[in-house]
């Protein structure tokens, strides 16, 4: 039996991670849970699996669970201070962490699961945008796992050969991440110009928060994996590519130096990518439905439009610098996405507050978490002037 922490549990990952985790009961134990602000699934998901702990974001939501927490005679622990959310990520009674907080906010129960040799299970993408090398070499220096979850790093991890050492002794030619295309596929630059949030959270056929959902409609989800991609592969510029797969069934692939292309294919559902990073190198049951081939009609591909979606550009073009402007460009599009949500804002003023931020910030050198943290609460302050 291992015990796991869920940092976000109640998001769409943490949620399909319980799923699995029912499958599994006899597998792994609910240690932890945290959550922002949904007070109520986060008491009902203590009610199921009894975690020794719970953290939630405001004061006053903490005081509330405690209260019901204690009515319902449950002995959970409320914590809701960044430190403790460190100190939980640290515990040493946990073995698996799963790294589903939305936004740079997951860097920090990240960095201390890695300094603390921990398996993470990482579906929090911006720690590896954002935290670059400062993650990766915790991670190293600590002897932790970092195991993907994204859909699309779960693929090339599934199809590369398990304990490889380098890309190159791999024989890795390049890696392909295939992105849906979001919502706005077809739709020309003119119209672009005016869809309003509430068209860019329906994404065709991933169930998604609306952080995600809206980034994905700009592509800069595709460009954040990119750049994450770089960190987890080690790879180069040159090695990786983007090609759209509306249909969303390849996730991703690893083409070889023999000409060999290797792909993971599936349905559209996170359970499958959770089941087996939590289980790698084996393989356990996910309840993610299975993907019958009579059913798919065709699979189809094209080159993606980074002039319509300059979003993919911004992050293509850091990759060529490997990846040192990644830390400005998340915080900026967390920034602008937050308020094109609110509808401060319009679709294409999300790359253009993040073109300003990195005029504004570039050639920053960071080198330890707590700078990071710093950088990324000042670009966040300038972006918000910008709106």
């Amino acid at each position: 039996m291992q015990n796991i922490i869920i940092f976000g549990s109640t998001g769409s990952i943490g949620k399909s991670t319980l799923d699995v985790i029912r499958l599994h009961k006899d597998k792994y134990n609910v240690f932890a849970l945290s959550g922002n602000s949904n007070l109520e699934l986060l008491f009902a998901q203590c009610q199921e699996f009894l975690p020794e702990f719970v953290w939630i974001k405001q004061v006053e939501k903490a005081a509330t669970l405690k209260q019901l927490l204690n009515e319902a005679k449950i002995k959970t622990k409320v914590l809701n201070t960044t430190e403790q959310l460190a100190e939980l990520a640290a515990h040493p009674d946990a073995q698996i962490i799963m790294s589903a907080i939305v936004g740079s906010a997951g860097l920090i129960p990240t960095y201390h699961a890695a300094k603390s040799g921990k398996k993470i299970l990482l579906a929090n993408k911006e720690s590896l945008v954002a935290g670059g090398a400062i993650i990766t070499d915790t991670v190293k220096e600590n002897n932790a796992q970092l195991i993907p979850v994204d859909s699309e790093h779960s693929a090339i991890y599934q199809a590369l050969p398990f304990g490889y050492t380098s890309l190159q002794k791999a024989g890795v030619n390049k890696i392909i991440l295939t992105a849906s295309g979001g919502p706005f596929l077809n739709t020309p630059k003119e119209q672009l110009k005016n869809v309003i949030a509430k068209e860019a959270i329906k994404h065709p056929n991933w169930s998604m928060g609306q952080k995600i959902s809206v980034d994905s409609a700009t592509l800069m989800n595709k460009g954040l994996e990119l750049i994450e991609a770089q960190w987890l592969f080690n790879a180069s510029y040159e090695q990786l590519e983007v090609i759209i797969h509306p249909q969303s069934i390849i996730h991703s692939m690893v083409e070889y130096i023999d000409s060999s292309i290797i792909a993971q294919l599936g349905t559209p559902d996170m359970k499958t990518p959770i089941a087996f990073a939590l289980s790698s190198p084996q393989r356990i049951v996910s309840g993610s439905k299975k993907l019958n081939f009579l059913e798919i009609n065709q699979l189809t591909f094209c080159k993606p439009d980074t002039d319509r979606f300059p979003c993919l550009q911004i992050a293509l073009d850091s990759l060529k610098n490997n990846s040192k402007n990644a830390v400005i460009i998340n915080a900026a599009n967390e920034i602008a996405v937050a308020e094109y949500l609110k509808e401060k804002i319009g679709f294409y003023d999300i790359p253009n507050i993040i073109e300003k931020a990195l005029k504004e910030f570039a050639n920053t050198n960071i080198h330890k978490i707590d700078e990071l943290l710093e950088f990324d609460n000042e670009i966040r302050k300038y972006c918000l002037q910008l709106s």
